[in-house]
């Protein structure tokens, strides 16, 4: 893309005896007053400026930014990179093959389908906890991880070997954005251009909705689904408008037994009471320097959690002293402080920055706590923690059965009483946490404090510690506190998401065996971000996170039933009672310990060799040639038929008649209920096909791991165990109706989508608020579309998942105002029609839609609906019936 330079920016920048072309943002009058993460946006459009898609318009319109203004300006943002997970990137990879196949058969060169931008996968989503509780744990889950997953493994491998600009971080290497800020972020780019080294701010887009992470780095990046990723691979922009920027101040200091985790939930906390969905937050003040960079990053972790499109820390001493830390080259060093401070981009707390909105949080306040039993934002302060179970439970349990419990007998000899409450597993796992050392070592400390009073975990605890890098176990072992973690049952058991992502194995037969029969209402606790309803393991009904230290405690509880200021854990030998209180460590040995143990050798040695894998990665046996040879046979990857019956040139779009409702849904609908990650049975659409193709239920994997076939995954939407489906009175699951059927009896929405699309009968999906909230994951919007949804309803949606459906070619509505589907008599029996589509077509998006829906006696509810199309490049995206299509047809031409 050439740059037209209207403002007289580009300039020389002279570092070490380098030479770096930039283009200045004090070129452009205004700038100086933005905040940070808009200086970012402003370098970004200046320097793809093109006179055509972007344009000195959108620079003036983003230096001339009204804070007090709602969005309204549309630019095209260019990331500099592309970072993944295994998940979310094996589809990427399976769509651009697809692509380049596409590309062949109309007489173009595959070769082209090429990342344009720097791509780089880290495979940390496919390890499951089946092994724990022993030194062997973490190479028997690795070794079942090659064997259920050697198939997609060796497909990323031909990826990277037949893609340029494409680099995959094999199994075992720790979880992305963990590695993303300790390794693969630069802070600022430097990439030759034309012959030129070109330095400019380090930018990305994740499929990985916690990609935000890298904000605590003063890198601006968010999460996006699969399918806006492979675009911004293959060059094209992320269109967006210019967004509303949330000052966060910070003050005071974290006061003695609290932690970054309990910083972050209350934030998050704060943030979504005020609302931030579609927003920039942006921390400020002199409180900044005084949050280490860890901290930072727990917090930009979080940013989906809240809703806000990124949570961004300036660049300052903090983030050169984190740089230093983890080894980054002394050239790299150099380059990232004088190129911020040459643009402005530095920390100045003195700064007059004016932001859209203002907030304000006091550390000093925070008090430990945790989250649950269902969303990261329902926070609970540790001191009311039992108080409130005893209010969650009557929402899980029967009424009467609120106290149930059963007697357990193990075969090695464990017998114990089970109860509603028992904490089933304890996982210290997640980048979230695991990245913090002063949280892990605080975890480290506590199990040595543990031990040393003779307290053990509950034997019903499934317990595991799963670190987002393997410096993590380094200075574990320098600080000498592994035997005291194992000594609890804390055994290392594997390094990627786990638990956070559903991945924490089957709990014991026996103890999983007493919950089914007793439909009892067990706990989990972990260190993560993410504990949605059935996310966590199909055995357990409440989730909640917490700090990694008190992770360890509700294992030595064994109850969320419990009051850690009022309740000892034990008695130590002398049969003296130990509280939470006197196990847990104090702040200045944490960080003294931590001073003691952690290196840059660690990171330099971690991370020298991190693309070369083990012996299993380098044994496998890897494809070859430019276009991807699909074999028919198997259950993991195969060829989508998005591109089939796919014009050269995109056909008109139509008004949407006689639709059928698939779903009926009420609010908080996360993309864990549309596509559940986690495991299924046989008696799942997903388990029926994989047993007609050959597969053992012991090999079924999760619908996580076969992201590559899409087979598997339109049988797994709307699949999550825990969806209600208003269709339906008190059944929980993946059923609906099926109005192809007289009557509309009940049966699976697979089934129920396959006679519907038999028929010829469109469908629709009505959501309630926050509809698509949770992970960027792109086989919401993909399973949405295949099976045969032309348009979701709802009151309101997360961002992401809107601009995904759109992706797909499925249309997002909303309600009007105020309204729902029950308060305006909807039921979802109704036939749908939708007029207006078709203004599309000639080159405008209308503001709302006509929607009528006709009841069984022919009565009708007429409403217009607003059409969340919010940009010109969504449109043409919809228009061509999806981003992929739109992308297919520009590289042909």
């Amino acid at each position: 893309m050439s740059n037209v330079d209207t403002f007289g920016s580009k300039s020389t920048l002279e570092v070490g005896g380098k030479s770096y072309e930039i283009y200045r943002l004090d070129a452009v009058k205004g700038s100086e007053k933005l905040p940070y993460s808009l200086k970012v946006l402003l370098e970004n459009l200046l320097r793809t400026e093109d006179g055509a898609n972007i344009t000195e318009e959108h620079i003036r319109a983003l230096a001339e930014w009204d804070p007090n203004a709602d969005p309204s300006v549309e630019i095209q943002f260019t990331p500099a990179r592309v970072v993944m997970q295994d998940f979310t990137g094996v589809p990427c990879i399976v769509d651009l093959a697809t692509m380049r196949e596409a590309v062949d058969g109309f007489g173009g060169d595959p070769a082209k389908i090429n990342p344009l931008a720097p791509a780089e996968l880290v495979i940390d989503h496919s390890v499951q906890i089946d092994s724990f509780g022993s030194e062997d744990s973490i190479q028997r889950n690795m070794d079942i991880e090659y064997e259920r997953n050697g198939e997609r493994y060796q497909f990323l491998r031909w990826g990277q070997t037949a893609f340029d600009d494409f680099k995959v971080v094999p199994p075992g290497m720790g979880i992305v954005h963990q590695v993303n800020i300790e390794y693969l972020a630069r802070v600022v780019m430097a990439r030759e251009v034309g012959g030129v080294t070109r330095a400019y701010p380090d930018t990305l887009v994740g499929t990985d909705s916690h990609t935000t992470m890298v904000n605590g780095l003063g890198v601006l990046g968010w999460g996006v689904g699969g399918i806006e990723a492979e675009a911004a691979m293959l060059g094209q922009p992320v269109s967006m408008l210019i967004p509303r920027v949330v000052g966060f101040k910070l003050t005071g200091e974290i006061p003695s037994g609290v932690t970054a985790t309990d910083v972050v939930l209350t934030i998050t906390d704060m943030l979504r009471q005020h609302g931030v969905v579609g927003k920039f937050v942006e921390f400020y003040g002199k409180g900044v320097s005084a949050v280490p960079l860890a901290n930072r990053a727990t917090i930009g972790n979080m940013s989906p959690e809240f809703g806000s499109t990124a949570a961004m820390f300036p660049v300052d001493e903090v983030t050169m002293g984190y740089l230093r830390l983890t080894g980054r080259s002394q050239e790299q060093l150099d380059l990232v402080e004088a190129y911020a401070k040459e643009q402005g981009l530095w920390h100045n707390p003195d700064e007059a920055v004016a932001y859209s909105e203002y907030l304000e949080l006091d550390l000093s306040t925070v008090v430990p706590s945790i989250s649950g039993p269902k969303r990261p934002q329902d926070r609970i302060e540790l001191s009311d923690a039992k108080s409130q179970f005893a209010k969650d439970i009557h929402n899980y349990a029967k009424t009467g059965e609120e106290e149930k419990s059963a007697e357990v007998s193990m075969p090695d000899g464990r017998e114990f009483e089970l109860k509603n409450g028992a904490v089933a597993i304890a996982s210290i796992t997640s980048c979230t946490n695991t990245s913090n050392p002063s949280v892990m070592m605080a975890a480290g400390l506590l199990a040595r404090n543990a031990r040393k009073r003779g307290l053990t975990s509950k034997p019903w605890v499934k317990t595991s510690v799963a670190p987002g890098s393997k410096v993590v176990t380094d200075y574990y072992t320098k600080a000498g506190v592994i035997p005291d973690l194992e000594a609890l049952n804390f055994y290392i058991v594997g390094y990627g998401c786990t638990t956070c992502i559903g991945n924490s194995g089957p709990l014991e037969p026996e103890i999983s065996q007493t919950i089914q029969d007793e439909d009892l209402s067990v706990t989990a606790v972990l260190s993560g971000n993410r504990n949605f309803e059935g996310r966590i393991s199909p055995d357990v009904k409440m989730n909640y996170l917490a700090s990694p230290p008190l992770v360890i405690a509700y294992a030595l509880a064994g109850t969320m039933d419990f009051d850690f200021d009022h309740q000892p854990l034990g008695k130590d030998e002398d049969g003296v009672e130990v509280y939470l209180k006197d196990i847990w460590p104090s702040p200045e040995e944490v960080e003294s310990v931590i001073d003691e143990s952690i290196s840059t050798d660690m990171y330099h040695e971690e991370y020298g060799t991190i693309f070369d894998g083990d012996e299993r990665w380098q044994q496998l046996d890897t494809p070859e040639g430019k276009v991807f040879e699909w074999d028919e046979k198997s259950t993991y990857v195969r060829k989508p038929p998005y591109f089939e019956g796919m014009d050269r040139e995109p056909q008109p779009v139509s008004d949407i008649s006689g639709a059928r409702v698939l779903a009926k849904l009420g609010d908080s609908v996360t993309t864990d209920h549309i596509s559940p990650a986690g495991s299924f049975k046989a008696d799942t659409p997903a388990g029926k096909y994989l047993i007609e193709n050959g597969v053992e239920r012991k090999d079924f994997n999760s619908y996580g791991s076969r992201r590559g076939n899409h087979e598997v995954m339109i049988r797994g939407t709307f699949a999550n165990i825990r969806l209600q489906n208003q269709l339906l009175d008190g059944v929980q699951g993946g059923f609906t109706r099926d109005f192809t059927q007289d009557g509309g009896p009940q049966t699976t929405i697979y089934d129920a989508s396959v006679n519907y699309q038999e028929a010829g009968i469109p469908l629709v999906v009505l959501g309630g608020k926050e509809y698509g909230s949770g992970s960027s994951r792109d086989w919401a919007a993909k399973g949405t579309k295949l099976l045969g949804v032309s348009a979701v309803i709802a009151q309101s949606f997360e961002r992401i998942h809107r601009s995904n459906l759109i992706g797909m070619g499925v249309l997002p509505l909303q309600f009007p105002a105020g309204e729902s589907a029950d308060s305006l008599g909807i039921d979802g029996t109704e036939t749908f029609d939708i007029a207006g589509v078709d203004e599309l077509n000639e080159g405008r998006t209308p503001a709302a839609l006509t929607v009528t829906a006709t009841k069984e006696d022919g009565t009708k509810t007429e409403f217009e609906a607003v059409v969340r199309i919010d940009t010109p490049g969504e449109a043409d995206y919809y228009r061509n019936g999806g981003i992929l299509q739109y992308v297919l047809r520009s590289l042909i031409d």
